[in-house]
């Protein structure tokens, strides 16, 4: 493919990021964050990309956050030098690593949830001259990982007090329940819930004589609304650099804020259905993984609301007609996937886009990272 080529001309299925729509999300992210005086750290998982994470530190973001080690020695190799796993790790070989990436100069921050973690990076970090950043990941409802809110936040930070190669950052959480909701008004309830966990255990933890200079709330459903309760000071979002069908379906966003589609051909029409050449290898299985109930099938075929894509197989995605449609063989469609961080893990590269006209070619530089 070539600069100048039209995207309608490109071999199928290819993943297409349109960058108006890219940099009008990234600007709204950034503009968020200043206009509320909040520190901005946006989760790289969703996109994978060293140009993409460095386009959004140069408009404004402190640093980034990251899901793996690996996507952390990935971003450092591209020149972010400020950086949250947020995840928490214990194992010694991945200690080692991060040993490494200290010795680069990186400013890395590590989740921590349990005292026996405090315990191992204790003690494999005490032959080494640096010390460690580590951030208290405190559950706010996922029930996934992380201490309960403020009793057990507070005994962790004490904790840490006492070890010589770990200093406290922060607090953070990850409201990703929020992808259940079915209502506006449960978003926002959730996001309260969210900025609360982490507020209220800043505070126990000060009132204890421990200063908390971060207080970190992600999610991109309820960013903008836990962001401005009083107490928080940084933001994580991910998935708002593109958005997808997930976001549209919970109110989050429009169809036409969502920056990345799958270019897919019409492989056959039949009495009942239409056949895409984007199965669940490119698609994938994905209607949210905390329990999203407001998408309708594995995509939104833009420009073609009589389509529902009903069911994927690897290499066929099966569309139904809710409407007489007027798709034929070898026609091009786009399709908003539901989950975008999961698609964009499946393809090598961006293909960027201006008014369908390539523009570049992005590598999707952590893809399939998964230590």
């Amino acid at each position: 493919m070539e600069t100048g080529q039209l995207i309608k001309e490109l071999d199928t299925p290819s993943l297409l990021l349109d960058l108006d729509k890219l940099q009008a999300n990234i600007d709204d992210m950034t503009t968020f964050a200043v206009e509320n005086q909040l520190v901005l750290r946006p989760h790289i998982k969703t996109h994978k990309s060293v140009r993409l994470a460095n386009m959004q530190v140069e408009a404004g973001a402190i640093g980034i956050t990251v899901a793996k080690l690996s996507e952390a020695e990935v971003m450092a190799a591209g020149g972010i030098t400020d950086i949250l796993v947020a995840y928490p790790i214990s194992k010694k070989q991945k200690i080692e690593r991060i040993k490494g990436l200290l010795a680069k100069g990186v400013k890395l921050k590590i989740a921590v949830d349990h005292i026996d973690q405090l315990k191992e990076l204790q003690q494999e970090l005490e032959s080494s001259p640096y010390i460690l950043e580590v951030w208290i990941k405190v559950n706010s409802g996922l029930n996934r990982c992380g201490v309960e809110p403020k009793e057990e936040v507070v005994k962790l930070a004490q904790a840490i007090l006492f070890l010589s190669k770990l200093r406290l950052g922060g607090i953070f959480t990850h409201a990703g329940h929020s992808y259940a909701a079915k209502t506006t008004e449960e978003i926002q309830q959730i996001a309260i819930q969210e900025a609360n966990a982490v507020v209220d255990s800043a505070q126990e933890c000060e009132r204890m004589g421990i200063p908390i200079p971060v207080r970190s709330v992600g999610s991109t459903p309820t960013y903008k609304l836990a962001g401005v309760i009083e107490g928080i000071n940084e933001v994580r979002p991910g998935n708002a650099a593109f958005f997808d069908s997930i976001q549209v379906g919970l109110g989050v966003t429009s169809i036409e804020k969502c920056a990345l589609s799958v270019l897919a051909s019409v492989v056959g029409v039949y009495k009942d259905r239409v056949v895409f050449d984007s199965g669940s290898k490119t698609l994938c299985l994905d209607k949210g993984a905390h329990g999203n109930e407001t998408v309708r099938g594995f995509g939104t075929v833009i420009g073609h609301p009589e389509i529902e894509i009903e069911r994927l197989s690897e290499e066929h995605g099966v569309g139904i007609f809710t409407s007489p449609s007027t798709l034929k063989r070898n026609d091009i469609v786009e399709i908003i996937p539901n989950h975008a961080c999961t698609v964009v893990n499946q393809f090598n590269h961006y293909i960027v886009h201006q008014k369908g006209i390539v523009v570049d070619i992005w590598n999707v530089d952590a893809r399939g990272m998964n230590q």
